[in-house]
C-alpha cells in the first residue's frame, strides 16, 4: 500500500480545498485563464458537463492525445473505477469492469454488463474492441447503471466513442507519424474533402505496429504479443438545409496481433519476472486475425426550435480467429492445453429519439424507441495432450426491443434552481441459442453429445430520478436513484446439455448516488464528486463445477451484493498555462450472500474480483509562452492502484498494487511556413515497472505481465 499514502494525504487536502472554497460559490463566471466548459451528449442532447446529473469521465482531443489513447484498453489508466483486462484466450478481447460491475468471461451467448458505443451505435461483442478506434473527438464514460437511457446491458456503465465529423466548406488533410522502441510504427492519415455547401467527404487510415517483448524460440511466429493493426475510415456529411443533416460512416479495424505470452507465476505476494522468451517447445504458432467493420447512418431533422427527430441506423460485422498456447514447455514438451477460435457475428440496429422541449424549456424530454437484431456462429478447439480434442459449435439469434423515456422539469421555484428528472426504459431480449460438443479420440469415430438448443425470453422495466439543485451557476448538488438491467444467457461450458438448455435470468442493479459538481475560484477550480451504494441482484455467478477441470463451469442466478464508493475529480489552473488534475475513486465491493445449485449458502467461497479499493490518477500539464520555434507543453501523468483479486473461487489469485508513470513533451505551432507543424517525445510506463495485467488460473498459476517501458516521437502536419 506504499502507494496510497499520497492518495490519503491528496484526499485531506482535497476535503478542505473543497469546504472553504463552498463559500466562494457566488463568485461571477469564469475568465479567459479558467477552465473551457466542458459539452458532453450523455443524455442524448449537448448539455454542458457540470448541469448532468451522472458520473462522468470526459476526454477531449487534447486529452487523448497527451494520455495517448488510442483504444478501449487505454482507457484503464484514465479513468478510476475503470478496470479492462485481457482474455486469457484472447489478449485482444477486452473484459471491462466498471465500479465492480462486469463479465470475467467472454462467450458469444452471454453479454458484457458495460455498454459499448461508436457513435450512439451499441457493440454486441467485445472481440476486437482493443482495435484503435480513428479519428475520435472525444470519449465519454459513464459510471453506474444507465437505465434510462442506455438501458441495453448498462449495468457497470456506459463508454461512448465519438469520432470526428467531416467538415463543411474547408478542405483539410492531416498526417501523424509515430516512431519508438520495440519497432513501434503508427501512420495516421486523414483527409477531408469539401463537395461543394452542403456536402464533405472524410477519408482515414491508420496502421500502427509495435513488437512484442517475448521472443518465440519455437517455431511459427517470431513473437509473442506483436501488435499489427490496420485501420480504415469513410465518412460523408450531407447538410442540405438549416434543420436536416445526415451522416453517414464507414469503419474498419484489421487486428493481426500474435498471442499474448501467458507466464507460470508464483501466489501473490511473490511475483516472477518479466520474461523475455518463450519455450523451444512451442509449436507453430499463429497470428490473430480479427476483422471489425460498421456502418453507421445518423440522420436528424430540427421538426422546429423545440423539437428535433434523430435516426441512428447501425450495422456492425465481426469475425474472429484467434488461438493461444498455454505453458509449452514449462512442463514437458507439450502445452497443457491450446485453444482457437474462429467465430463471426453480425449485428442490426434501428433507434429512433424525439429530443424536445416546452413549457418554455422548463421541460426538456427525450423519447426513444429501439431494436437490436444479432447472429453469430462459433467453432473451438481445445487440444489437451493425452485426451480427445474438444470441438465446439455454438450458435446465437438474438433479438431486443425497448421504449424509452426521460424528462427534465425546472419548475418556477428556489429562484429557478431546482430540476426533477424522472425516466424509465422498458426491454424485452428474446434469445436462442445451439451448442454441439464433439470429442475426437486419436483413433476411433468420434464422440459426438447431446446437441444442446436453448431459447428464454426476458423483459425489464428500469426506472430512475434524480433531483439537481443549482447552488450557482458553477456549483450545483444532485441525488439520484437509478436501476439497470442486463438480460440473461446461456454457458457453453455448462457442467451439462441440461444446464445449458436452461440458460440463466437476468440480473439487476439499483444505485444511490449523491453528487457534487463545481467551478470554483473563477473557473480556476473545478471538484466534481459522487457518492455511490448499488444493491445487485440476480448476480451472474460462474461456479467451478470442476476443480480438475477448468474449461467446465455454470452460470448460476446465485448471487446478491453491496458495491460503496467514492469518486473525486479535482482539477487546479493556479496559473495560466498550469494544469494539475487527479481523479480518485475508492470501491468497496463484497457478496451479501452466494447459493449454489442445492440451495446452500457459499459465500465464503466467493471473493469479489476486479474491485480495487484505491484507484488514483493525478496530471500536471504546463504550457509555456509562445517562443519563435513553437510553443512548448510538458505533461506527465501518474496512475496506481491498489491490490485486487482476480478469482471469484480462489483468493490466492491477487494482483498488487502498482503505479504507472507517463509523460509526454509537445512543440507544437512550429513555424515552417505553411500548415501547422508539432513534435512531440513520449514515454509510457517510465519507470519500467513490472505489474500483471490480469493473473488467473490456466490449470497452474498464470498471468499475463503488463507493458514494459516504451517511448518514441511523434510528428503531426494539419493543413
Amino acid at each position: 500500500m506504499k502507494h496510497f499514502s499520497k492518495t490519503r494525504a491528496f484526499l485531506c487536502a482535497g476535503a478542505a480545498t473543497m469546504a472553504l472554497a463552498v463559500p466562494a460559490m457566488a463568485e461571477e463566471a469564469g475568465n479567459e485563464s479558467g477552465f473551457n466548459e466542458i459539452v458532453v451528449t450523455a443524455q442524448k442532447r449537448e448539455e454542458s458537463l457540470k448541469d448532468v446529473p451522472v458520473s462522468i469521465v470526459a476526454l477531449g482531443l487534447a486529452d487523448l492525445e497527451n494520455k495517448g489513447v488510442t483504444d478501449l484498453t487505454d482507457l484503464k489508466t484514465q479513468v478510476p473505477g475503470l478496470q479492462v483486462t485481457p482474455h486469457p484466450n484472447s489478449a485482444i478481447t477486452a473484459r471491462v469492469f466498471m465500479r465492480g460491475v462486469g463479465n470475467n468471461d467472454d462467450q458469444i451467448t452471454m453479454d458484457p454488463s458495460v455498454a459499448v458505443y461508436i457513435d450512439g451505435v451499441y457493440v454486441a461483442r467485445s472481440q476486437g474492441l482493443a482495435s484503435d478506434v480513428a479519428e475520435l473527438e472525444r470519449v465519454e464514460v459513464l459510471r453506474g447503471p444507465q437505465g434510462s437511457l442506455y438501458g441495453r446491458n448498462a449495468t457497470g456503465g456506459a463508454i461512448n466513442f465519438i469520432t470526428r465529423a467531416p467538415e463543411l466548406g474547408q478542405f483539410g488533410f492531416e498526417q501523424k507519424l509515430t516512431y519508438g522502441n520495440y519497432d513501434q510504427f503508427r501512420s495516421r492519415t486523414r483527409v477531408n474533402i469539401p463537395v461543394g455547401n452542403t456536402l464533405a467527404v472524410e477519408l482515414g487510415y491508420l496502421h500502427a505496429q509495435l513488437d512484442g517483448y517475448v521472443d518465440n524460440l519455437g517455431t511459427g511466429v517470431k513473437r509473442f504479443g506483436d501488435q499489427r493493426r490496420d485501420g480504415y475510415r469513410a465518412a460523408a456529411l450531407w447538410q442540405p438545409g438549416d434543420t436536416v443533416q445526415v451522416r453517414y460512416t464507414y469503419d474498419r479495424s484489421e487486428i493481426d496481433d500474435t498471442p499474448a505470452f501467458i507466464a507460470y507465476v508464483p501466489f501473490y505476494p511473490q511475483m516472477a519476472d518479466r520474461p523475455t522468451a518463450g519455450s523451444p517447445s512451442v509449436s507453430n504458432l499463429q497470428a490473430n486475425a480479427v476483422v471489425s467493420q460498421g456502418h453507421n447512418l445518423t440522420a436528424s431533422w430540427d421538426v422546429s426550435d423545440d423539437v428535433t427527430i434523430k435516426s441512428i441506423t447501425g450495422y456492425r460485422k465481426l469475425r474472429n480467429r484467434t488461438m493461444q498456447d498455454y505453458h509449452s514447455g514449462v512442463f514437458g514438451p507439450f502445452p497443457l492445453f491450446r485453444t482457437a477460435f474462429d467465430s463471426s457475428q453480425d449485428q442490426f440496429s434501428q433507434e429512433l429519439q424525439l429530443i424536445g422541449s416546452a413549457f418554455d424549456k422548463r421541460l426538456e424530454y427525450v423519447l426513444g424507441l429501439y431494436y437490436f437484431d444479432e447472429s453469430a456462429h462459433s467453432f473451438d478447439t481445445t487440444v489437451v495432450p493425452g485426451r480427445p480434442r474438444s470441438e465446439r459449435t455454438v450458435t446465437i439469434d438474438n433479438r431486443a426491443y425497448a421504449v424509452y423515456a426521460q424528462a427534465t422539469y425546472n419548475p418556477a421555484i428556489l429562484d429557478d434552481r431546482l430540476f426533477v428528472t424522472l425516466g424509465g426504459r422498458w426491454s424485452r431480449d428474446e434469445r436462442k441459442a445451439t451448442l454441439q460438443d464433439v470429442a475426437v479420440p486419436s483413433a476411433g469415430d468420434p464422440i459426438v453429445g447431446t446437441p444442446g438448443n436453448g431459447d428464454r425470453a426476458f423483459e425489464n422495466f428500469s426506472p430512475s430520478a434524480s433531483l439537481r439543485l443549482a447552488l450557482s451557476d458553477t456549483t450545483s448538488i444532485y441525488g439520484k436513484v437509478v436501476s439497470g438491467y442486463k438480460t440473461g444467457g446461456f454457458n457453453v461450458r455448462a457442467s451439462s446439455v441440461d444446464r445449458f438448455n436452461a440458460g440463466f435470468g437476468q440480473e439487476t442493479l439499483t444505485s444511490y448516488e449523491f453528487g457534487v459538481k463545481s467551478e470554483l475560484l473563477d473557473r480556476r477550480l473545478r471538484v466534481n464528486a459522487a457518492l455511490f451504494t448499488t444493491k445487485y441482484d440476480d448476480i451472474q455467478v460462474n461456479v467451478q463445477s470442476d476443480p480438475n477441470n477448468i474449461a467446465r463451469t455454470d452460470v448460476l442466478n446465485a448471487g446478491k451484493a453491496t458495491i460503496k464508493g467514492f469518486e473525486l475529480d479535482f482539477s487546479l489552473r493556479p496559473t495560466n498555462g498550469l494544469t494539475i488534475s487527479a481523479n480518485y475513486a475508492y470501491l468497496d465491493a463484497k457478496y451479501d450472500r452466494i447459493v449454489d445449485g442445492a440451495g446452500n449458502d457459499v459465500t465464503a467461497q466467493f471473493t469479489y474480483i476486479q474491485a480495487p479499493k484505491h484507484t488514483l490518477v493525478t496530471s500536471v500539464e504546463y504550457e509555456f509562452p509562445p517562443s519563435p520555434i513553437g510553443t512548448f507543453a510538458i505533461y506527465a501523468d501518474y496512475f496506481t492502484k491498489s491490490r485486487y483479486s482476480s478469482s471469484t473461487s480462489d483468493p490466492r489469485y491477487i494482483i498488487g498494487d502498482y503505479g504507472l508513470l507517463n509523460g509526454r513533451i509537445t512543440l507544437s505551432d512550429i513555424p515552417v511556413g505553411f500548415g501547422n507543424w508539432q513534435l512531440a517525445v513520449f514515454g509510457r510506463n517510465l519507470t519500467d515497472k513490472v505489474y500483471y495485467a490480469d493473473h488467473f488460473n490456466a490449470g497452474v498459476p498464470s498471468a499475463f505481465f503488463g507493458q514494459p517501458r516504451t517511448y518514441g516521437v511523434e510528428l503531426s502536419f494539419k493543413y
